[in-house]
């Protein structure tokens, strides 16, 4: 193609692989002009050559890195989710009808787009999928060491401390029954459960530290119920919380309004829809369960009087869920305006 081609691209796709790009570009007039394979190192040097436009690319790995690197470059970039992109996807599945999907999709004005995350903001995203995955680890250990003890005839009472506790007398008692190799295979696992236990108490530290350094987190955490863990894992997911224009729409990210199923006027609403970030979702619902764990605190929060209320008509989960939702809301108002909440701050000693 020459190179005047593509002084009128409007828009191109990328289709990001591990080790290849694949670039798809319409004019103004809505043809398609640009249809390539790219090797990943060829990044910069191919897109200085393009006119200046929007690039769009969907939500995975290393769309944040390559989003960064054009913007430098004087492009547009737009990283849209997944399910945002497959309307647009024509015939079967290839990276060519992929990237084609994405650069039709990135020129809808009222299309959300996901927020690119600053280098900071991966690292503190990193360190809680990093304690996510060990606290999961750390879990099959625990359940595969009561699984041969089970084996044995050996049952240990329900939690963590209750294994912990009684491990070693376990295995001192019940000598003459588990044999050697056994043995030697419960040690292994107990092993591997205190090195995970450590493993994890550093690198919850160090969330923690990132916590009272970070002016936005530090904010957050006035909100009751809210601590180190939820406020990084905020600011990992959501910056300064500019992709949303109002707190419930957050609140319906994270997944914690009912599912619309609504036609001919009429409205169905049922469970939660779970869209979004699983995990800040869990984070949310764990601190509205430990707020809920203490009524006699309830008095001392803005929001005392609806939860009490709540809690009388309401099973004990979904009102649960109700306050998951509105800590999300006053979450995002504190991130977004750079305020406190108007509660005392002894309220973070129960917050996640």
């Amino acid at each position: 193609m020459a190179k005047n081609e593509f002084d009128e691209l409007m828009s191109i796709g990328i289709d990001i692989g591990k080790d290849t790009f694949h670039l798809v570009g319409f004019d103004q007039a809505g043809q398609r002009v640009l249809r390539k394979q790219i090797k990943r190192l060829a990044l910069v040097a191919t897109f200085e050559e393009l006119p200046r436009c929007v690039v769009g690319m969907e939500a995975c790995l290393s769309a944040h890195f390559v989003s960064r690197t054009l913007r430098k470059l004087g492009f547009e970039p737009r990283i849209i989710p997944a399910i945002y992109v497959k309307p647009f996807n024509k015939g079967q599945k290839n990276d060519y009808n992929d990237a084609e999907a994405i650069a039709e999709a990135a020129l809808r004005p009222n299309l959300k787009a996901v927020s690119e995350k600053s280098q900071d903001q991966l690292d503190l995203q990193a360190l809680h999928r990093v304690r996510s995955r060990l606290v999961s680890r750390r879990t099959a250990t625990i359940n595969q060491i009561r699984a041969f003890l089970i084996e044995q005839g050996i049952t240990v009472r329900k939690g963590l401390r209750a294994l912990k506790n009684s491990f070693e007398t376990i295995l001192e008692e019940r000598k003459d029954e588990i044999s050697p190799r056994m043995r030697s295979i419960l040690i292994g696992l107990y092993g591997d459960w205190m090195w995970m236990d450590d493993r994890i108490d550093k690198v919850s530290q160090e969330i923690e530290e990132i916590s009272r350094t970070e002016e936005n987190c530090v904010n957050v955490m006035t909100v009751p119920g809210i601590g180190p863990m939820i406020s990084t894992a905020m600011v990992a997911s959501i910056g300064e919380g500019e992709a949303f224009d109002r707190g419930r729409d957050f609140a319906a990210w994270v997944g914690l309004v009912p599912r619309q199923y609504s036609t001919g006027g009429r409205t169905v609403l049922g469970r939660i829809s779970k869209r979004g970030s699983r995990y800040l979702r869990m984070l949310f619902v764990q601190a509205a369960k430990i707020i809920m764990m203490r009524p006699h605190r309830w008095p001392d929060f803005s929001f005392g009087e609806w939860l009490a209320r709540a809690s009388e008509r309401m099973h004990r989960n979904k009102a649960a869920v109700a306050l998951a939702n509105k800590l999300a809301r006053m979450a995002w108002s504190i991130l977004r305006h750079k305020t406190a909440f108007d509660a005392p701050r002894d309220e973070v000693a129960i917050g996640v």
